[in-house]
C-alpha cells in the first residue's frame, strides 16, 4: 500500500524513523571517488600522427578512483611496467593535476606498450593481479549460472575470458540464511562465485573502489549480462 515509502505511515505507530524516501536521501553513499587509490582504466590510444602532433601518445580514459599528478611515478597493469607522468591533458588543455571522475588523456615520459584494457596505477598502491577472483555476486539473468560455465568477465574497460570455478554459497531472503555448495545461481538469486580467467586482470576489492573491485559475467554467445559481481577476495 505504500505506508512509509514517501509520508509517515499512519498504521505504522511502532515505527519513528525516517520513510524510505528520506533514508535514501540523506543515507552515506560512502568515501568520495577522488578520496580513493588512483586508478585510470584505459579506454583508447591516442595517436594523431599530425605535424602538429608528430610523437604524441596519450592514453584516455575516466579515472576511476583517486587523483593523479604530473610527475606521479605509475604502473601499467597487468604487465607491471613503469613510468612516469609526462603531462594530463584535459578538455583540450594540459593540467598539473586531474581526479575522479574526471576524464583525462596521460602523457607518460616513457615509450611503453599501453593498450585498451590496461589499468594504470600510481606506483605505491596498485591493486592485485590475479587470474582467480572470488566475489558477492546478484545473477540478474533468466538462464541459471552454473559450476563450469564459460563466460565473459568484463572489468572496467577489459574483457577477457574466464571460467566459474566455484560457487560456494546461495543467500535466501527470506531469512538471510545461506545454503552451501548450491552448485547454481538463478535469477534475482544473490551468492558467492569464485571464477578464473584466462588472462590476469588488475582487481581491487569492492570495498577500497567500487569500479576497480567490480566486474561483469558476459554470456559469451549473445553478450548478455549474466551476473554483477563486487569482489572481496582473490581466488
Amino acid at each position: 500500500a505504500g505506508d512509509n515509502v514517501v509520508e509517515p505511515s499512519a498504521v505504522m505507530d511502532w515505527y519513528g524513523g525516517p520513510t524510505v524516501l528520506e533514508h535514501l536521501e540523506t543515507v552515506s553513499t560512502g568515501t568520495r571517488p577522488d578520496d580513493g587509490p588512483a586508478r585510470i582504466p584505459v579506454q583508447y590510444v591516442i595517436r594523431p600522427q599530425t605535424a602538429h602532433h608528430r610523437d604524441y601518445r596519450g592514453y584516455a580514459g575516466q579515472i576511476a578512483s583517486g587523483v593523479v599528478r604530473v610527475g606521479d611515478p605509475v604502473t601499467v597493469l597487468p604487465e607491471g611496467r613503469t613510468s612516469t607522468i609526462e603531462a594530463l591533458d584535459l578538455l583540450g588543455e594540459e593540467v598539473d593535476a586531474a581526479w575522479a571522475p574526471q576524464s583525462v588523456t596521460v602523457r607518460l615520459s616513457d615509450d611503453i606498450d599501453v593498450s585498451r584494457g590496461d589499468l594504470i596505477a600510481v606506483t605505491g598502491s596498485v591493486p592485485e593481479v590475479t587470474r582467480r577472483a572470488a566475489a558477492v555476486a546478484c545473477h540478474v539473468a533468466d538462464r541459471p549460472l552454473v559450476v563450469g560455465q564459460r563466460v565473459l568477465l568484463r572489468h572496467t574497460t577489459r574483457t577477457v575470458r574466464a571460467v566459474v570455478d566455484a560457487i560456494p554459497s546461495r543467500l535466501t531472503l527470506d531469512d538471510l540464511s545461506e545454503h552451501a555448495e548450491p552448485g547454481r545461481l538463478n535469477a534475482n538469486d544473490i551468492g558467492r562465485v569464485s571464477v578464473r580467467t584466462a588472462e590476469p586482470i588488475a582487481l581491487d576489492r569492492y570495498a577500497d573502489s567500487r569500479c576497480t573491485g567490480s566486474f561483469l559475467l558476459i554470456d559469451p554467445a549473445d553478450g548478455a549480462t549474466l551476473t554483477a559481481c563486487m569482489a572481496d577476495g582473490i581466488g
